[in-house]
């Protein structure tokens, strides 16, 4: 896939995430198959048991209990002491973790990988800060820069969120020099800060040249956050063929300045800065195409043995859908 040197970059909140789709969005919850305890009250029902306005049962009163949790109606009607017990209702701690990497420019026009993760990106968040969740984000990258948003709550933590988004999520060309390692270096420091218990959405394209494995580990190995890969790619790199046939029909692709892909050509790698004389064939396309299948699979099995969730997004899909059928479908949202 040929990363354009240029891409279009929504300037402010209603372009990256429209009025309309965050009003669908306030009716859908981060879901978790665990419940988690954070910090504040929120609006997740904990299996912890405190004081909230839900209640819940009863209990016999022993000394030392909380003479306001006394039910005096039923002193007086059975002459016992009873504690009421309500559910208590605790904040979802939710992390954005974001591949501003090199490799993340690729893609054409709204189809660049880097802006599909980040609207997805505001429209996560979005859903977590309309239920009062703990949101966090963080970008990363190809030489393992690590910038972070603060935590923010409610509906008015959208605005800050997507002044991060737009100024720290953008893909970032690999400095001269740069190097490697980025994203083990991130998930290093991610997994050294982590704090408390959540759910964290990396949104990527996995593409890293010393391997995922490494930084994976460090994020699963805590056990605090649930963890789900959102793997990032677009359609040229899915289909490489049907990259062929827009580069070739009408001399420039799409407008943004890659060109068709035929013959001899000498290729360089956006994120390492080397490069390789390569001759594209049918031949090659196949065979460029069962190595990713692979690779993926890869990705798909590493997660699964250590309890990540993985799930493939084409950066040509449209966020409403992913959010409102497949990313509820597959259980992140409900």
């Amino acid at each position: 896939m040929i990363v354009p040197s240029t891409g279009p970059w929504p300037e402010s909140i209603t372009e990256l995430a429209p009025p309309a789709l965050l009003a669908k969005l306030e009716r859908l919850d981060i879901a978790s198959r665990r419940v988690f305890a954070g910090k504040l009250q929120g609006e997740r029902r904990s299996k912890r048991r405190g004081q909230s306005v839900e209640f819940e049962d009863f209990r016999n009163y022993v000394p030392g209990d909380d003479l306001r949790r006394i039910d005096w109606n039923v002193l007086a009607r059975l002459d016992r002491v009873f504690i009421k017990i309500f559910l208590e209702e605790q904040d979802l701690a939710f992390h954005l973790v974001l591949d501003a990497s090199a490799s993340m420019g690729a893609g054409r026009g709204e189809a660049l990988k880097g802006l599909f993760a980040a609207r997805m990106a505001m429209a996560l968040g979005y859903i977590a800060l309309s239920k009062n969740d703990r949101v966090l984000a963080s970008a990363f990258t190809s030489d393992g820069s690590l910038r972070q948003l603060e935590p923010v709550r409610g509906r008015r933590g959208a605005e800050p969120l997507a002044s991060f988004l737009l100024e720290h999520a953008r893909p970032e060309p690999r400095r001269a020099g740069a190097h490697a390692g980025g994203f083990t270096g991130a998930m290093r420091s991610l997994a050294l800060a982590q704090r408390g218990r959540g759910v964290m959405v990396i949104l990527s394209d996995f593409l890293v040249p010393e391997g995922y494995e490494e930084g994976l580990k460090l994020i699963s190995g805590g056990g605090g956050y649930e963890t789900w890969c959102v793997q990032v790619l677009a359609p040229g790199e899915l289909d490489p063929a049907g990259e062929l046939e827009k580069g070739s029909s009408g001399g420039s692709a799409g407008g943004d300045g890659a060109r068709a892909l035929v013959g001899d050509m000498r290729l360089t790698d956006v994120e390492t800065g080397r490069s390789a004389e390569v001759t594209l064939t049918n031949e090659t396309i196949a065979n460029y195409r069962k190595a990713l299948e692979r690779y993926i699979a890869e990705l798909q099995g590493f997660c699964r043995a250590r309890g990540i969730s993985h799930l493939l997004a084409r950066s040509d899909e449209t966020v409403e859908r992913m959010a409102t059928s497949e990313l509820r479908r597959r259980g992140l949202v409900r």
